[in-house]
């Protein structure tokens, strides 16, 4: 099938802010029999996440039977929890520390789509039923979520926020009413859910972790002494002290309490299909996920890169931070020696926050800023992780360009992003993405490069080794049937548009 591409002009005001790629959600869970400071360890394991979501964060308690506390805001981890809001969730579990055998907390970090980005759906949610109530945060993307909340209305069932978390939070309490324990309500639950999620949720006396059957999105366990923990990535459990594991398999619910650790695997056993773009993008570099470390995996990317696009050149810089193991990995294969071609001010957040286009673009050259030194008069190999408008880059070349740079050859680890995410990335219209906009012979052009190349699918899988993966951002195959129905219904509007309305 033919390709086909946008007749309109090119240029930088055809891609609006609000196409960029922006990081998944993510979660952190402890179950302790010791005498810790829970909610700083939880807190010191969303500042280890918060790379995976800026816009909020949260952190839930349960310092007794049922008892939960939450804290949570807008922002990052550390200008939400300061002393006195840290101190408040320490001090309900103090309490009735010593007259329990288990303590619990689980924490949240989160960006969401543009449409979901109130206040109302900062995580963990606490929701209480006519058994309790549980404590729930959650990362990915459900695919029936509108049908599933429209057949839960009509039964009766009453929604705050539009986030996922709380669909399954009521879908597990209402099959708890006619099961044996929250572990089976959740399993029996996850028979109606489709599509992306890994959560962790707390009962009064259990830390409880699921991931979809597909495996899209990395949930890994870990101990901290005596202390079980549960997070999106390895790096959380590492930064503070603890030793990682293993995964939680695709499709698991996992039980921490009295009885320490116990599995359910009936959704397991089925095709996995984990996100190509955690592997490239999302994760840390110092993460493990399904079995492969992410640092090792992008040296092996940059690596096949350069098998598939070599091209004369002096030096090959990475685009900080995501690009620089590909790019460590490209120049081990070329010959080329690698260089620091950026410095970046680390104190500067995300460009893809930025309102405007010339926002963006100012906040781009203060966040990086070239070393004339290092590129004056040298063909640079420019390696980056993905690229999904495009306009970002286009203004890291030029920065190439004027410190000197004789030749900017730019190359991309991922191949072209074309398809809509419909797992959790907040992707919802193809005609944004730069793969979309430019044909392939043109990209180099536009992005003021001298050559441009992407790494092929193939050659990607061929780094991976046997594990099923999603592809469907580059292929428009989806392992899970995409919605049916608009997922922006009712529930997912700000509460304020509603008032007033009956």
């Amino acid at each position: 099938m033919k390709e086909q591409y946008c007749s309109a002009p090119l240029s930088a005001a055809a891609f609006p802010f609000n196409g960029g790629l922006h990081e998944e959600c993510g979660v952190f869970g402890i179950c302790s029999p010791e005498d810790l400071l829970l909610a700083q360890e939880v807190y010191n394991a969303l500042f280890a996440l918060q790379h995976r979501g800026q816009l909020s964060c949260g952190i839930a308690v349960n310092p007794g039977e049922g008892a939960f506390v939450c804290e949570k805001g807008m922002g990052l981890v550390p200008d939400v929890f300061n002393r006195e809001r840290l101190k408040r969730l320490e001090d309900a579990c103090a309490e009735t520390r010593g007259d329990r055998g288990l303590s619990f907390a689980v924490g949240h970090v989160r960006y969401s789509p543009a449409h979901s980005a109130e206040p109302e759906n900062t995580q963990p949610l606490v929701m209480r039923y006519a058994k309790g109530a549980i404590a729930i945060a959650n990362n990915g993307g459900l695919t029936n979520a509108a049908e599933l909340r429209r057949e839960l209305s009509a039964q009766g069932s009453v929604f705050q926020t539009g986030t996922d978390a709380e669909l399954i939070g009521s879908l597990t309490c209402r099959t708890r009413l006619t099961t044996t324990s929250i572990e089976a309500a959740l399993v029996q639950a996850m028979g109606r859910l489709r599509g992306a999620y890994s959560l962790v949720m707390l009962s009064p006396q259990k830390l409880i972790a699921a991931r979809d059957p597909y495996g899209f999105r990395p949930l890994c366990i870990g101990k901290l002494g005596e202390a079980w923990l549960v997070a999106s990535e390895s790096c959380a459990i590492t930064s503070i002290g603890g030793t990682f594991l293993r995964d939680v398999e695709p499709g698991e619910v996992v039980t921490f309490g009295k009885l320490g650790m116990t599995s359910n695997k009936t959704h397991c056993g089925g095709k996995t299909a984990h996100c190509l773009f955690e592997y490239a993008y999302f994760a840390r570099p110092d993460s493990y996920l399904d079995g492969m470390g992410m640092h090792n995996l992008r040296l092996s990317l940059g690596a096949r890169l350069a098998e598939e696009y070599p091209v004369p050149a002096d030096c090959v810089v990475g685009v900080p931070d995501s690009g620089i193991d590909a790019a460590i990995g490209y120049s081990r294969a070329s010959g080329d020696p690698y260089i620091t071609g950026f410095i970046k001010n680390r104190y500067v957040g995300r460009a893809f926050f930025q309102g405007t286009q010339q926002e963006r673009q100012i906040a781009v050259a203060i966040k990086l800023n070239p070393i004339r030194a290092a590129v004056e008069g040298k063909r640079v190999v420019l390696v980056d992780d993905a690229i999904v408008r495009g306009v970002t880059v286009g203004r890291i070349v030029s920065l190439l360009r004027k410190a000197g740079a004789s030749e900017v050859h730019y190359r991309v680890t991922c191949p072209p992003f074309r398809h809509v995410c419909h797992y959790g990335t907040d992707i919802s219209d193809p005609a944004l993405l730069f793969a979309n906009k430019v044909p392939p012979e043109q990209a180099a052009e536009y992005l003021g490069a001298d050559s441009m190349g992407y790494l092929s699918l193939e050659g990607f899988k061929s780094c991976l080794g046997s594990a099923g993966v999603c592809s469907a951002c580059f292929t428009g195959e989806y392992p899970v049937d995409p919605p049916k129905e608009a997922q922006h219904d009712i529930y997912a509007r700000p509460l304020r548009t509603l008032e007033g309305r009956g």
